[in-house]
């Protein structure tokens, strides 16, 4: 039976309420919160197939990956306090590698670490799996201490639909010009602003410059992998280049219409968003990790 979806609003009871307000030292640095004695931080990696769940991030739409994992640690550790993820993902998103973190209180915490991926899967569904859990400091944050991340989008350029990535890449059955859809990624690479590529719910905020590192097109047959690397992302962000570049491969646009895209700033000016199934969350960026490019 699928968990229910219902939440209810929860008031701090009275002794929870401090006295007076914590010193400045006193804060965690990124999200401003106190720290919490008496638990272990655990990191977890994290991989989905998104086709059945309404994006990681709780919805009241659908299920979602993040409450899966929090029941699962719930059953193991009944007093843990949530897990916290690096990123949101769309529904029909999936992710081979997304990063969390959860605290666990140290009276509960009685299974062997190494064992404790173990224990997790067997309370998850076949089609969420934690890849790695590991002890991390007390202030480390999956969202905050992010330094970037890197995005996989398939798409399969075919008459006949491959069947066996039905649910993994877009089906695009017209010729695609890729010489110019390459051409064209080159203008998304670099520090600069992705207003026009944000999805209108992303229009009002404050900052829209991101730094793409790299934006590439691996073909292997009929088979084409976009990998997009950057220090992060707008809301479908990811989804709108990859709908662009498809575009200009069908003739839609010209490669250099891109960059007048960017300079314009507006999200009708620039192409489509690609479907939400051929996107994966490849891996997310800590600390001072080398920013590779695509082999």
């Amino acid at each position: 039976m699928a968990p229910k979806l219902i939440r209810t609003m929860r008031t701090p009871a009275a002794d929870s309420i401090p006295e007076s307000l914590p010193s400045k030292e006193e804060l965690h640095p990124a999200t401003g919160r106190l720290p919490r004695p008496g638990y272990y931080r655990f990191k977890m990696v994290i991989a989905f197939d998104g086709s059945r769940y309404a994006g990681w991030q709780f919805q009241l739409s659908g299920l979602a990956v993040q409450q899966c994992v929090e029941e699962a640690l719930k059953k193991l550790f009944p007093g843990s306090l949530g897990v916290h993820g690096c990123s949101r993902t769309d529904a029909g998103v999936h992710a081979l590698a997304l990063v969390a973190h959860a605290d666990v209180p140290k009276k509960e915490f009685r299974i062997p670490p190494r064992k404790l991926t173990l224990a997790l899967n067997a309370h998850l569904p076949e089609d969420i799996r934690i890849q790695q859990v590991s002890r991390c400091p007390q202030d480390f944050h999956a969202q905050y201490h992010s330094t970037g991340k890197e995005y996989r989008y398939q798409v399969w350029n075919h008459a006949g639909m491959n069947p066996l990535l039905q649910n993994r890449a877009w089906h695009v059955p017209r010729k695609l010009d890729l010489k110019a859809m390459r051409r064209a990624a080159k203008f998304l690479e670099g520090r600069q602003d992705f207003r026009s590529f944000a999805c209108v719910h992303d229009q009002w905020v404050d900052n829209t410059v991101r730094t793409i590192h790299c934006c590439r097109i691996r073909r292997s047959g009929r088979h084409l992998t976009f990998i997009i690397r950057g220090d992060g992302f707008l809301y479908k962000m990811c989804r709108s280049m990859v709908g662009t570049l498809v575009q200009v491969g069908l003739g839609r646009f010209t490669p250099e219409a891109v960059q007048s895209m960017l300079l314009e700033k507006n999200r009708e000016s620039a192409g489509m968003s690609a479907p939400a199934h051929g996107l994966t969350l490849w891996k997310v960026r800590y600390g001072n990790e080398k920013t590779r490019r695509a082999d």
